[in-house]
């Protein structure tokens, strides 16, 4: 068996019909899990599993609002009526609308935590209860650079929940380790997906790319080769942490001062 091989895994990922999540179920099926992929858009979602099921991989669609704990259990006992178990949970859904602090209403700062922070906590514990009866189980959850390392105007609320994503991710990893359930985190940096390329212009792209140290943005791959690890036998012995992909983004202290040109 290969290295970090998922083979008759079963795992669930959510917000995946497209960028980072649509990376990471093509990662874990690759990889030999069966993957149930979950998102709000039905139709782009069925579209992205039918793509992999045409690749020989082990997809399936399933329409899932992480903010609604009754469907996301109800999601889960599908999973694993449809693949007789769950293994792995990622958290990946989100939303991160820009608006400047004096600006965001109440019920915009209420979405952003709901479906950021809550999803997250909604499907780890609508997992617990399955990873506790089989003993084992993997959660990793999609945070960022942006709030626990770093930020940007516009994002507060973004922000605030990426960072509140780790300190739920360390206590739940303390709680649920008895049952040999692990807990992490990936932060990502600036990942080049279809909605930068669809919403901005190449001149912001170009100043992403400058501002990192590998000089390229991330892949969806480089994100979710990480989660592949994570939820790998080979790291059943880590657990309440978190790994930075960002090409060295936050690394520098004066980015001008210590980078020549290549």
């Amino acid at each position: 068996m290969s290295a970090f091989s998922l083979k008759g895994k079963v795992a669930v990922v959510t917000g995946a019909q497209r960028g980072i999540g649509l990376g990471i179920v093509q990662e874990l099926a690759r990889a030999g899990a069966h993957v149930m992929l979950t998102g709000i858009v039905i139709e782009e979602g069925e579209k992205a599993a039918e793509a992999l099921c045409q690749q020989g991989l082990s997809v399936k669609f399933h329409h899932m609002d992480t903010t609604d704990e009754v469907a996301v259990a109800s999601v889960i006992q599908e999973t694993i009526g449809t693949f007789g178990r769950i293994d792995i949970a990622v958290a990946n859904a989100a939303i991160y609308p820009n608006t400047p602090v004096e600006r965001i209403s109440a019920s915009e700062w209420d979405a952003v935590m709901k479906v950021n922070l809550g999803g997250a906590f909604t499907l780890a514990k609508c997992c617990f209860p399955h990873f506790r009866a089989q003993r084992a189980g993997r959660i990793v959850f999609l945070s960022s650079i942006t709030g626990p390392r770093v930020s940007s105007p516009g994002y507060a609320h973004y922000a605030t929940t990426k960072a509140g994503i780790l300190g739920f991710m360390r206590t739940a990893a303390l709680e649920w380790a008895p049952w040999n359930i692990t807990l992490n985190a990936v932060e990502p940096g600036n990942i080049l997906t279809e909605g930068v390329l669809e919403h901005q212009p190449q001149s912001f792209v170009d100043a992403q790319r400058a501002a990192v140290p590998l000089r390229r943005l991330g892949r969806p791959q480089d994100v979710a080769s990480a989660v592949r690890f994570l939820v790998s036998d080979e790291a059943g012995y880590i657990t309440g942490q978190t790994l930075v992909i960002d090409g060295g983004q936050t690394l520098p202290e004066m980015f001008s001062a210590i980078l020549p040109e290549a």
